[in-house]
Protein backbone atom coordinates (compact mmCIF):
# COMPACT_ATOMS: atom_id res chain seq x y z
CA UNK A 1 0.00 0.00 0.00
CA UNK A 2 2.84 2.38 0.76
CA UNK A 3 4.35 1.97 -2.73
CA UNK A 4 0.97 2.60 -4.36
CA UNK A 5 0.48 5.73 -2.27
CA UNK A 6 3.88 7.07 -3.27
CA UNK A 7 3.16 6.48 -6.96
CA UNK A 8 -0.16 8.26 -6.57
CA UNK A 9 1.48 11.25 -4.89
CA UNK A 10 4.22 11.47 -7.55
CA UNK A 11 1.56 11.35 -10.27
CA UNK A 12 -0.24 14.29 -8.65
CA UNK A 13 2.97 16.33 -8.43
CA UNK A 14 3.74 15.55 -12.08
CA UNK A 15 0.27 16.80 -13.07
CA UNK A 16 0.93 20.23 -11.54
CA UNK A 17 4.48 20.47 -12.89
CA UNK A 18 3.47 19.64 -16.46
CA UNK A 19 0.16 21.49 -16.67
CA UNK A 20 0.81 24.56 -14.50
CA UNK A 21 4.59 24.99 -14.46
CA UNK A 22 5.50 24.10 -10.86
CA UNK A 23 9.28 23.78 -10.53
CA UNK A 24 11.83 22.70 -7.96
CA UNK A 25 12.51 23.75 -5.27
CA UNK A 26 8.81 23.51 -4.41
CA UNK A 27 7.42 26.31 -2.24
CA UNK A 28 5.09 25.13 0.53
CA UNK A 29 2.91 27.66 2.34
CA UNK A 30 1.98 26.44 5.85
CA UNK A 31 -0.86 27.64 8.04
CA UNK A 32 -1.06 27.36 11.84
CA UNK A 33 -2.98 24.10 11.91
CA UNK A 34 -0.45 22.36 9.66
CA UNK A 35 2.51 23.57 11.72
CA UNK A 36 0.79 22.49 14.94
CA UNK A 37 0.15 19.02 13.51
CA UNK A 38 3.82 18.62 12.56
CA UNK A 39 4.96 19.67 16.04
CA UNK A 40 2.41 17.61 17.98
CA UNK A 41 3.06 14.46 15.95
CA UNK A 42 6.83 15.06 16.03
CA UNK A 43 7.15 14.88 12.25
CA UNK A 44 10.65 16.30 12.09
CA UNK A 45 12.57 17.54 10.25
CA UNK A 46 9.54 18.87 8.39
CA UNK A 47 11.37 19.95 5.23
CA UNK A 48 12.89 16.48 4.79
CA UNK A 49 9.53 14.71 5.21
CA UNK A 50 7.79 17.06 2.77
CA UNK A 51 10.60 16.76 0.22
CA UNK A 52 10.25 12.96 0.32
CA UNK A 53 6.51 13.38 -0.25
CA UNK A 54 6.90 15.71 -3.25
CA UNK A 55 10.03 14.09 -4.68
CA UNK A 56 12.21 17.21 -4.68
CA UNK A 57 13.72 19.95 -2.49
CA UNK A 58 11.28 22.30 -0.77
CA UNK A 59 11.16 25.70 0.93
CA UNK A 60 8.67 26.32 3.74
CA UNK A 61 6.82 29.63 4.06
CA UNK A 62 4.21 31.25 6.26
CA UNK A 63 2.63 34.71 6.62
CA UNK A 64 2.52 37.36 9.33
CA UNK A 65 -1.22 36.84 9.76
CA UNK A 66 -0.63 33.15 10.54
CA UNK A 67 1.97 34.07 13.14
CA UNK A 68 -0.43 36.59 14.71
CA UNK A 69 -3.16 33.95 14.88
CA UNK A 70 -0.85 31.44 16.60
CA UNK A 71 0.18 34.11 19.06
CA UNK A 72 -3.46 34.75 20.02
CA UNK A 73 -4.09 31.05 20.75
CA UNK A 74 -2.02 31.15 23.94
CA UNK A 75 0.46 28.87 25.63
CA UNK A 76 -0.86 25.66 24.10
CA UNK A 77 0.48 26.77 20.72
CA UNK A 78 3.71 28.38 21.98
CA UNK A 79 5.88 25.59 20.59
CA UNK A 80 4.07 25.76 17.25
CA UNK A 81 4.63 29.54 17.22
CA UNK A 82 8.37 29.07 17.71
CA UNK A 83 8.49 26.55 14.88
CA UNK A 84 6.48 28.85 12.58
CA UNK A 85 8.77 31.79 13.30
CA UNK A 86 11.70 29.77 11.92
CA UNK A 87 10.03 29.56 8.48
CA UNK A 88 10.42 32.09 5.70
CA UNK A 89 7.74 34.79 5.55
CA UNK A 90 5.70 35.29 2.40
CA UNK A 91 4.67 38.88 1.74
CA UNK A 92 1.05 39.74 2.49
CA UNK A 93 0.01 43.37 2.06
CA UNK A 94 -2.08 43.65 5.21
CA UNK A 95 -1.66 46.54 7.57
CA UNK A 96 -3.83 44.79 10.16
CA UNK A 97 -3.83 41.08 10.84
CA UNK A 98 -6.61 39.13 9.12
CA UNK A 99 -7.85 35.58 9.67
CA UNK A 100 -5.38 33.04 8.34
CA UNK A 101 -7.71 31.59 5.69
CA UNK A 102 -8.49 35.03 4.22
CA UNK A 103 -4.80 35.99 4.19
CA UNK A 104 -3.76 32.76 2.49
CA UNK A 105 -6.56 33.05 -0.08
CA UNK A 106 -5.34 36.53 -1.07
CA UNK A 107 -1.71 35.40 -1.26
CA UNK A 108 -2.55 32.41 -3.45
CA UNK A 109 -5.20 33.98 -5.68
CA UNK A 110 -7.07 32.05 -8.34
CA UNK A 111 -4.14 31.36 -10.69
CA UNK A 112 -1.50 30.89 -7.95
CA UNK A 113 1.16 32.74 -9.94
CA UNK A 114 3.81 32.05 -7.27
CA UNK A 115 3.23 28.26 -7.55
CA UNK A 116 2.71 27.59 -3.86
CA UNK A 117 1.76 24.27 -2.32
CA UNK A 118 -0.51 24.77 0.69
CA UNK A 119 -0.35 22.73 3.88
CA UNK A 120 -3.46 22.93 6.06
CA UNK A 121 -5.57 20.73 8.32
CA UNK A 122 -8.78 22.70 7.69
CA UNK A 123 -10.97 20.40 5.54
CA UNK A 124 -13.51 23.13 4.69
CA UNK A 125 -10.73 25.46 3.57
CA UNK A 126 -9.29 22.71 1.35
CA UNK A 127 -12.65 22.07 -0.31
CA UNK A 128 -13.08 25.77 -0.98
CA UNK A 129 -9.65 26.06 -2.65
CA UNK A 130 -10.23 22.97 -4.78
CA UNK A 131 -13.27 24.62 -6.36
CA UNK A 132 -11.79 28.04 -7.10
CA UNK A 133 -7.98 27.94 -7.15
CA UNK A 134 -5.08 26.03 -8.71
CA UNK A 135 -3.33 24.98 -5.51
CA UNK A 136 -1.99 21.50 -4.64
CA UNK A 137 -2.98 20.78 -1.04
CA UNK A 138 -1.05 18.93 1.67
CA UNK A 139 -2.47 17.62 4.93
CA UNK A 140 -1.41 15.37 7.78
CA UNK A 141 -2.97 12.01 8.54
CA UNK A 142 -1.81 10.56 11.86
CA UNK A 143 1.98 10.36 11.57
CA UNK A 144 2.15 10.72 7.77
CA UNK A 145 1.56 13.43 5.20
CA UNK A 146 -0.76 13.20 2.20
CA UNK A 147 -1.47 15.27 -0.91
CA UNK A 148 -4.95 15.81 -2.33
CA UNK A 149 -5.69 14.59 -5.82
CA UNK A 150 -6.43 17.25 -8.51
CA UNK A 151 -10.05 18.38 -8.41
CA UNK A 152 -12.44 18.55 -11.37
CA UNK A 153 -11.99 22.32 -11.55
CA UNK A 154 -8.20 21.97 -11.78
CA UNK A 155 -8.42 19.28 -14.46
CA UNK A 156 -10.84 21.33 -16.57
CA UNK A 157 -8.56 24.36 -16.25
CA UNK A 158 -5.63 22.27 -17.51
CA UNK A 159 -7.68 21.04 -20.50
CA UNK A 160 -8.79 24.60 -21.36
CA UNK A 161 -5.23 25.89 -21.30
CA UNK A 162 -4.11 23.00 -23.50
CA UNK A 163 -6.96 23.67 -25.92
CA UNK A 164 -6.00 27.35 -26.12
CA UNK A 165 -2.41 26.47 -26.93
CA UNK A 166 -3.52 24.20 -29.79
CA UNK A 167 -6.13 26.53 -31.38
CA UNK A 168 -5.41 29.77 -33.25
CA UNK A 169 -6.45 33.15 -31.90
CA UNK A 170 -8.35 35.74 -33.94
CA UNK A 171 -5.15 37.69 -34.61
CA UNK A 172 -3.41 34.55 -35.88
CA UNK A 173 -6.35 33.77 -38.16
CA UNK A 174 -6.28 37.27 -39.69
CA UNK A 175 -2.53 36.98 -40.22
CA UNK A 176 -2.99 33.60 -41.94
CA UNK A 177 -5.67 35.01 -44.27
CA UNK A 178 -3.42 37.93 -45.28
CA UNK A 179 -0.51 35.63 -45.95
CA UNK A 180 -2.58 33.27 -48.10
CA UNK A 181 -4.03 36.22 -50.07
CA UNK A 182 -0.49 37.52 -50.71
CA UNK A 183 0.66 34.09 -51.94
CA UNK A 184 -2.29 33.74 -54.36
CA UNK A 185 -1.75 37.26 -55.68
CA UNK A 186 1.95 36.68 -56.32
CA UNK A 187 1.27 33.35 -58.07
CA UNK A 188 -1.26 34.99 -60.45
CA UNK A 189 1.16 37.81 -61.30
CA UNK A 190 -0.98 40.56 -59.81
CA UNK A 191 1.79 41.69 -57.52
CA UNK A 192 2.02 41.52 -53.78
CA UNK A 193 -0.85 42.77 -51.68
CA UNK A 194 0.09 45.89 -49.80
CA UNK A 195 0.12 45.44 -46.07
CA UNK A 196 1.46 47.90 -43.54
CA UNK A 197 1.94 45.43 -40.72
CA UNK A 198 3.36 42.40 -42.51
CA UNK A 199 6.19 42.42 -45.00
CA UNK A 200 6.92 39.73 -47.53
CA UNK A 201 9.55 37.33 -46.25
CA UNK A 202 12.96 37.75 -47.79
CA UNK A 203 14.14 34.69 -49.68
CA UNK A 204 17.77 33.89 -49.08
CA UNK A 205 19.66 31.44 -51.24
CA UNK A 206 21.25 29.29 -48.59
CA UNK A 207 23.08 27.15 -51.14
CA UNK A 208 25.23 30.06 -52.31
CA UNK A 209 25.78 31.31 -48.77
CA UNK A 210 27.00 27.95 -47.61
CA UNK A 211 29.22 27.55 -50.69
CA UNK A 212 27.36 24.51 -52.06
CA UNK A 213 27.77 24.16 -55.85
CA UNK A 214 24.92 23.19 -58.13
CA UNK A 215 26.82 20.48 -60.05
CA UNK A 216 29.17 17.90 -58.62
CA UNK A 217 32.83 18.55 -59.35
CA UNK A 218 34.96 15.51 -60.20
CA UNK A 219 38.57 15.43 -59.14
CA UNK A 220 41.18 15.26 -61.87
CA UNK A 221 44.19 13.00 -61.57
CA UNK A 222 47.24 15.20 -61.48
CA UNK A 223 50.92 14.33 -61.36
CA UNK A 224 52.04 14.10 -57.82
CA UNK A 225 55.49 14.98 -56.56
CA UNK A 226 57.76 12.66 -54.63
CA UNK A 227 57.14 11.89 -51.02
CA UNK A 228 59.15 14.49 -49.10
CA UNK A 229 59.69 12.04 -46.25
CA UNK A 230 61.42 9.50 -48.50
CA UNK A 231 63.83 12.02 -50.08
CA UNK A 232 67.17 12.72 -48.43
CA UNK A 233 68.32 16.24 -48.10
CA UNK A 234 71.35 17.36 -50.13
CA UNK A 235 74.59 17.67 -48.21
CA UNK A 236 76.35 20.99 -48.49
CA UNK A 237 80.15 20.65 -49.02
CA UNK A 238 82.32 23.53 -47.96
CA UNK A 239 85.33 23.69 -50.39
CA UNK A 240 87.36 25.91 -48.11
CA UNK A 241 87.36 23.37 -45.30
CA UNK A 242 87.90 20.28 -47.48
CA UNK A 243 91.63 19.41 -47.95
CA UNK A 244 92.78 19.12 -51.54
CA UNK A 245 94.18 15.74 -52.58
CA UNK A 246 97.54 15.63 -54.39
CA UNK A 247 97.70 13.73 -57.70
CA UNK A 248 99.70 10.56 -57.64
CA UNK A 249 101.77 9.78 -60.75
CA UNK A 250 103.92 7.08 -59.27
CA UNK A 251 103.04 3.48 -59.98
CA UNK A 252 101.68 1.39 -57.18
CA UNK A 253 102.43 -2.16 -56.34
CA UNK A 254 100.70 -4.58 -58.65
CA UNK A 255 101.46 -2.60 -61.82
CA UNK A 256 98.83 0.18 -61.30
CA UNK A 257 99.31 3.82 -62.06
CA UNK A 258 97.21 6.77 -61.01
CA UNK A 259 96.61 9.45 -63.62
CA UNK A 260 94.69 12.67 -63.49
CA UNK A 261 92.07 13.11 -66.14
CA UNK A 262 90.87 16.19 -67.90
CA UNK A 263 88.09 16.82 -65.38
CA UNK A 264 90.54 16.73 -62.52
CA UNK A 265 89.32 13.43 -61.11
CA UNK A 266 91.81 10.65 -60.40
CA UNK A 267 91.71 7.68 -62.78
CA UNK A 268 93.55 4.40 -62.32
CA UNK A 269 95.22 2.57 -65.22
CA UNK A 270 96.54 -0.94 -65.24
CA UNK A 271 99.62 -2.20 -67.19
CA UNK A 272 99.49 -5.52 -68.86
CA UNK A 273 102.32 -7.89 -68.00
CA UNK A 274 104.25 -9.33 -70.98
CA UNK A 275 106.05 -12.22 -69.32
CA UNK A 276 106.38 -15.24 -71.58
CA UNK A 277 104.82 -13.44 -74.52
CA UNK A 278 107.83 -12.02 -76.23
CA UNK A 279 107.53 -11.65 -80.00
CA UNK A 280 109.95 -12.82 -82.69
CA UNK A 281 113.27 -11.14 -82.78
CA UNK A 282 113.90 -8.69 -85.53
CA UNK A 283 117.01 -9.02 -87.70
Amino acid sequence: MRVKRQKKNRRTVRFFTVCFGFRQPFKVLCDGTFVHHLVSREITPADTVISELLGGPVKLFTTRCVLAELQKLGKDFAESLEAAQMLSTATCEHEEAKPADECLSEVLGIKNSEHFFLGTQDADFRKKLQKESIVPLLFGLNNSLQIDQPSDFQRETAKDSERKRLTMTDAEKRMLEKQTARIFASSRGEGAVEDEQWETPRVVNTRNVLGVKDRPQFKRNRAKGPNPLSCMKKKKVNDTQRPQSKPKTESKSGGQEVKKGESGAERRTRKRSRKGKAGPERT
